[in-house]
């Protein structure tokens, strides 16, 4: 925050400064359609990060009211998510429970120092199809972790989401439990053909609001379940408290856990300023007038809730797009839609635990399963394949094989190097044209030129020059003869460094030795900045290229002692397009 300044008031004066009973009823009405969203997928990501439901539902209950309530944002709202879960699960299974909660605090920490110092616009260095791949990879290790509830069985567990994986095709299954199957196919249903329904069914005169398919789908399989007597694994009970009996305490903190926790928290304190950031930047378009996210503010309500939920028995939240959207398009207006939807599941914690505690499992591996499935990217992947960018589909397939084969700290790290190697590979090819210098041309472009006409090469140079790309001219200089004068054009090369300087001075001395002159034109500002400091400040001529080229070959050829003989080896002038 600015001294004197802060970002939160400014935005609690823009939101609360006319707050009228009409905006009340708008934010009512958001917070709990959004409540109903958030229900049914706080119990699943819950259960998925390898906790309770019931800590999926504090978590939702603290996230909406903390993080909502000093968000950088109106429209965010945060809680449990399915990308956050994919990262738990692995912690819980390594650390327990405590290890969970302790990573949480940590993670919370660490994404509360990024807010405070401001460092709010380093997650926008990675690049798209990395956020892509681990979403997609997230989906996928969502997806696998549902598997046995989906089919109503108890396979070993495994560290990765691959050898889980694997592991159903290597050993026996034990007998399926197809009521389970049964209700997570109708839950599935539910989701996926509802909406279509109601698309078939919108007309001009009808206007359906979207209904909370998910809430619909689990209340039916429940009561299925609770009529016919399925035999089948159900959430248990829910306290009727949102300070959960097994929690994080001062007491229970165990220190020699911090250095195994390090790795972990990142992870958790990247996705959660990741998704945190991305969902503003989403939502904030669909706002009508769009809204920016004050991203410092948002990570500094997010370090603040993170730190808070593990002392209550929640897991990590952040902020969620799927909740975030639904109240945006249910007319929210404020933050209170936030604090509303949560209010409405503390409510639901109190007076309805007796019916949330008989949700079988496999109606939330139902959920967890589309949820999974909708997390893609999909726009983003056809745009990649569509269009055929070749190293952007091979940087989200290894992010992605990388999230499912090992951790999410390992799968970020993997596909930033890929995308670093790739960024390299693309800028350290320059487009090199080399054409011998035509004098009659030069003449009649009322050019000022030599009166000796030497032999001369134009070399013109596309792309930045740095220690990458600095060799590919350096090499096509001189596999043909050097002329009398070597004219090397800058205009279309924006960047150089100390690499290209030093093969500049390299070429100064080759033509030097062999009686000939090097020339530098078209050089931009921070280019002749870079010359100058080394030296190179009179090899450039921005002006007229040709002007000076008698005056400097008779000094050069004074000055040499002896002269390189001309190799009669010749390479046609060759153009490398870049790489897209």
């Amino acid at each position: 925050m600015r001294l004197g300044k802060p970002d939160l008031f400014l935005l609690w004066r823009a939101e609360f400064g006319r707050y009228s009973v009409s905006t009340a009823q708008k934010d009512l009405i958001a917070g709990l359609t959004v409540a109903a969203v958030a229900l049914p997928l706080a119990l699943a990501f819950g259960v998925a990060s390898g906790s309770t439901a019931a800590a999926g539902l504090v978590t939702a209950v603290l996230a909406g009211i903390v993080i909502g309530m000093l968000g950088g944002a109106p429209y965010q709202i945060s809680g449990p998510t399915g990308a956050m879960s994919a990262v738990l699960i692995v912690v819980a299974h390594d650390h327990g429970q405590l290890g969970l909660w302790m990573a949480g605090l940590l993670a919370g920490i660490m994404i509360l120092a990024t807010g405070l110092l401001r460092l709010g616009r380093i997650v926008s260095f990675i690049p798209d199809p990395v956020i892509t791949g681990f979403t997609s990879g997230i989906a996928a290790v969502i997806a696998i972790g549902q598997i046995d509830n989906f089919l109503g069985i108890d396979t070993e567990d495994h560290e990765r989401s691959l050898a889980k994986l694997l592991g159903y095709f290597r050993e026996p299954l034990p007998a399926i439990n197809w009521t389970s199957v049964a209700g997570a196919l109708i839950v599935m249903a539910v989701m996926i053909g509802l909406p279509q329904l109601q698309k078939r069914l919108r007309n001009d005169r009808l206007r359906l609001s979207p209904l909370p398919t998910a809430l619909l789908g689990v209340a039916v399989v429940t009561v299925l379940s609770w009529l016919l007597d399925w035999d089948v694994e159900t959430i248990g009970e829910i306290p009727k408290s949102i300070l959960l009996e097994d929690r994080l305490s001062l007491g229970n903190i165990d220190f020699g856990l911090f250095g195994d926790l390090l790795a972990p928290a990142f992870a958790i304190a990247l996705l959660g300023a990741i998704e945190s950031l991305l969902c503003g930047v989403v939502a904030g378009r669909q706002v009508d007038p769009p809204q920016k996210l004050a991203t410092n503010q948002e990570l500094v309500a997010q370090g603040i809730g993170n730190i808070v939920i593990p002392f209550f028995g929640g897991v990590p939240a952040t902020a969620a797009i799927a909740r975030t959207s639904v109240g945006v398009k249910a007319g929210g207006v404020t933050r209170m839609v936030s604090v509303i939807h949560a209010l409405a599941l503390l409510l639901g914690m109190l007076f309805l635990a007796g019916a949330i505690s008989r949700v079988p499992m496999a109606a939330l591996a139902g959920v967890l399963m589309v949820t999974a499935w909708r997390m893609n990217e999909w726009h983003n992947i056809r745009f990649y394949v569509k269009h055929r960018f070749k190293s952007s589909i091979a940087i989200f397939l290894v992010t992605m094989l990388a999230t499912v084969s090992f951790d999410l700290t390992q799968a970020i790290i993997i596909g930033l190097i890929l995308s670093v190697a790739f960024f390299f590979w693309q800028v350290s090819r320059v487009s090199i044209a080399v054409t011998p210098v035509d004098w009659d041309q030069v003449e009649a472009s009322g050019e000022p030129i030599p009166a000796s006409r030497p032999q001369a090469e134009l070399v013109e140079v596309t792309g930045s020059l740095f220690f990458a790309s600095v060799s590919q001219l350096v090499e096509t200089i001189e596999r043909r003869p050097l002329p009398d004068a070597l004219i090397i054009s800058l205009r279309k090369a924006p960047l150089v460094d100390i690499s290209t300087v030093q093969a500049m001075i390299h070429l100064r001395h080759a033509q030097e030795r062999h009686g000939g002159v090097l020339q530098i034109t078209g050089v931009q500002p921070n280019v002749r900045r870079m010359f100058e400091r080394a030296g190179l400040g009179s090899l450039i001529d921005n002006t007229h290229p040709f002007e000076h080229i008698d005056a400097a070959l008779e000094q050069v050829r004074r000055k040499a002692r002896f002269r390189v003989p001309g190799s009669e080896f010749r390479v046609e002038p060759s153009v490398d397009e870049p790489v897209r």
